[in-house]
C-alpha cells in the first residue's frame, strides 16, 4: 500500500476555551456560586427575622374567619377593616401621638359618620350622637334639632348652677337635703 504523507505546514487548530479566557470563565462561575450562595442566606434570615410560617407572619395570623393579630402592631398608614375584636380578657388599646380617627362610609366611600379622639377633645360629625346605658337605654342623645337627657334624674354640679335663656319646663326642682334651693 502507498503511504500518503502529510504536508508539514498543516494547521491544528484547538477546539475549546485555553488560557486566560478559561480563568476568567471560571471566575465568573464563581462569583454567580457566590452571589447565589450570600442571596439564599439573606433569605432564609428574613424568613426568620421576619418570623414567616405556613400560618402567617409575626404576630399575625391567618385564619379562616380573617386574620388574628396578637401583641402589639403598628400601622403607618390607614387600616381598613370590616370589624376588629380584642380578646375577651383584655380591653382593645387604640393609640397615636395626634389622635385617632374612626370614620364610617356608606357604599360609594362619602364619610358618613366621624368620631376623632384628640388630646384635648372627643369630636362626632354624625346626624346623631347617642350614648346608652348597660341595658341599652338612651341616656344622652344629640341631634340637629334637640338633646335629650333620658336619666331619670339631671343633676348640675357647677358652681354657678344652670343658666336657661329659654323657657325651662320640669315637675320637680329640688335642692340637696340640707342646702338651699336659690
Amino acid at each position: 500500500m502507498p503511504r500518503t504523507e502529510r504536508p508539514e505546514n498543516q494547521c491544528v487548530y484547538k477546539i475549546g476555551i485555553y488560557g486566560w479566557r478559561k480563568r476568567c470563565l471560571y471566575l465568573f462561575v464563581l462569583l454567580l456560586l457566590i452571589i447565589l450562595l450570600v442571596n439564599f442566606g439573606l433569605t432564609i434570615w428574613i424568613l426568620k427575622v421576619m418570623w414567616f410560617s405556613p400560618t402567617g407572619m409575626g404576630h399575625l395570623r391567618v385564619t379562616k374567619d380573617g386574620l388574628r393579630l396578637e401583641g402589639e402592631s403598628e400601622f403607618l398608614f390607614p387600616l381598613y377593616a370590616k370589624e376588629i375584636h380584642s380578646r375577651v380578657d383584655s380591653s382593645l388599646l387604640l393609640q397615636s401621638t395626634q389622635n385617632v380617627t374612626v370614620n364610617a362610609r356608606n357604599s360609594e366611600g362619602e364619610v358618613t359618620g366621624r368620631l376623632k379622639v384628640g388630646p384635648k377633645m372627643v369630636e362626632v360629625q354624625s346626624q346623631q350622637f347617642q350614648i346608652n346605658s348597660k341595658d341599652g337605654k338612651p341616656l344622652f342623645t344629640v341631634d340637629e334639632k334637640e338633646v335629650v337627657v333620658g336619666t331619670d334624674k339631671l343633676r348640675v354640679t357647677g358652681p354657678e348652677g344652670a343658666l336657661f335663656e329659654h323657657s325651662v319646663e320640669t315637675p320637680l326642682v329640688r335642692a340637696d337635703p340640707f342646702q338651699d334651693l336659690r
